[in-house]
């Protein structure tokens, strides 16, 4: 159960990151990054690791591109 969650919140995470690969959209990542983090704590409590390295991959693609940015764009 724990890790359908991770996934539905990986996916939720998901949809913002990838419009906010757009210059000047930047920010959507910083409201993504604290929804998988829930994601991949949900996703570190279940049996499977499937959930949380999803997360761990969309946590990934916000970071590198909030780098690119500067943090802001």
């Amino acid at each position: 159960m724990l890790n359908i969650l991770s996934i539905l919140f990986g996916l939720v995470s998901l949809v913002i990151v990838i419009p906010s690969q757009i210059p000047l959209l930047g920010w959507g990542n910083w409201l993504a990054l604290p929804l998988v983090v829930v994601g991949a704590g949900l996703g570190a409590l279940s049996r499977t690791n499937s959930g949380r390295n999803f997360c761990l991959v969309v946590f990934a693609i916000a970071v590198v591109r909030l780098m690119l940015g500067g943090g802001v764009f």
